[in-house]
């Protein structure tokens, strides 16, 4: 009799393990599935909502945390507000925004949509309203786009050249941009060919042009996470080794801003300096971003209905720190910045 107990629950035990199992495994699968078809969750979204004849641009950024909790936050001209209550299951999304206005008063909005193949839907609703947002996700910019600046031996002279490399449109959403790139030499005239980049490795033909001689040289190379770039350069005349670096490396990345004025608390924003030096403030595109020596600049402009409202920083990066000032018609804020690092990965990605 004792036996027979035994065997039932062993029987019982084997058999609840073997349903977690599946139970996992149909998640994975499910999870798996979902991210096929574009109903994933995390990375950048940008969104718009409609309020009367005013449109209003978002970025929406969901990650997960050291606990493996889901995170999110809503960023916008105004700042960035950390989501509350983030759920993400079965392409369904539903989440809490709190926004605390000028006057002290915060305000509770709560959204819910769904993600279908790469779009974003959804209602956030508050004692306002129902407002309607759509977004789409994000287009993430190839670690390789960019100016480098090509270090190179040629017998007992040093050289130095640059190739700027630049993203064109996808021919279909969600497939990597095409890249082409220009080699700029005062020596002679190049043209760069079957430019292909892929998990960190960079590969292209160079075809020299000097005077009546004409030749071909195979790179390939490695980046870096620090924006730096090793490779050979091969031909029939020999071997040659080269180091590179991304020009505005210590800029490019996410900043984390604290902007201070007399008449406002302190609030928070982002700056997302991209590697071909455009970039975000909050949500607002930003055209060209100017890195000289220490000096940081640039420009971002807000738009209400015809009329404009320009923002102007000016500051200085210095050992990892960006501190500054950003003028408008109003008044005038008091920038620091921290350069947000990310953790590495645990599992391989694509770098496009």
């Amino acid at each position: 009799m004792k036996c027979m107990k035994c065997y039932l629950v062993l029987t019982m035990l084997v058999a609840m393990g073997a349903g977690q199992l599946y139970a996992q495994q149909d998640r994975s699968a499910r999870q798996g599935t979902a991210a096929r078809q574009g109903n994933y969750i995390f990375g950048e979204w940008q969104v718009s909502m409609k309020y009367g004849d005013r449109t209003m641009e978002s970025i929406l950024v969901f990650s997960r945390d050291q606990e493996r909790n889901l995170n999110g936050q809503w960023i916008s001209s105004r700042g960035i507000t950390d989501l509350k209550d983030v759920k993400f299951e079965e392409a369904k999304l539903t989440f809490t925004q709190e926004r605390q206005g000028r006057d002290g008063n915060t305000s509770t909005s709560k959204f819910s949509g769904a993600v279908k193949e790469g779009v974003l839907t959804g209602t956030l609703t508050s004692e306002r309203g129902d407002t309607e947002l759509t977004g789409k996700r994000a287009p993430r910019t190839s670690r390789a786009v960019g100016s480098w600046e090509m270090n190179f031996k040629i017998g007992d002279r040093e050289m130095t050249n640059t190739m700027t490399i630049k993203a064109g449109k996808p021919e279909k959403p969600g497939q990597p941009a095409p890249l082409t790139a220009e080699w700029k030499s005062t020596r002679a005239e190049s043209k760069i060919s079957d430019l292909k980049y892929e998990r960190g490795k960079l590969t292209f033909k160079r075809t020299i042009k000097m005077e009546d001689q004409e030749f071909t040289i195979d790179f390939e190379g490695q980046t870096a996470q620090d924006g730096t770039l090793t490779g050979t350069m091969k031909s029939e005349r020999g071997d040659i080794e080269v180091t590179g670096k991304l020009i505005g490396a210590e800029l490019i990345g996410n900043w984390a801003l604290e902007l201070k004025s007399e008449d406002r608390p302190a609030r928070k924003q982002r700056l997302k300096v991209n590697s071909d030096m455009t970039g975000l403030y909050g949500s607002l595109p930003i055209e060209k971003i100017t890195l000289e020596k220490e000096k940081v600049t640039f420009k971002a402009t807000m738009k209400f209905g015809e009329r404009e409202y320009t923002m102007d920083f000016t500051g200085k990066l210095d050992k990892g720190k960006l501190t500054g000032e950003m003028k408008t018609s109003r008044d005038t804020q008091k920038v620091t910045g921290t350069k947000i690092i990310r953790a590495p990965r645990t599992r391989t990605t694509r770098n496009q």
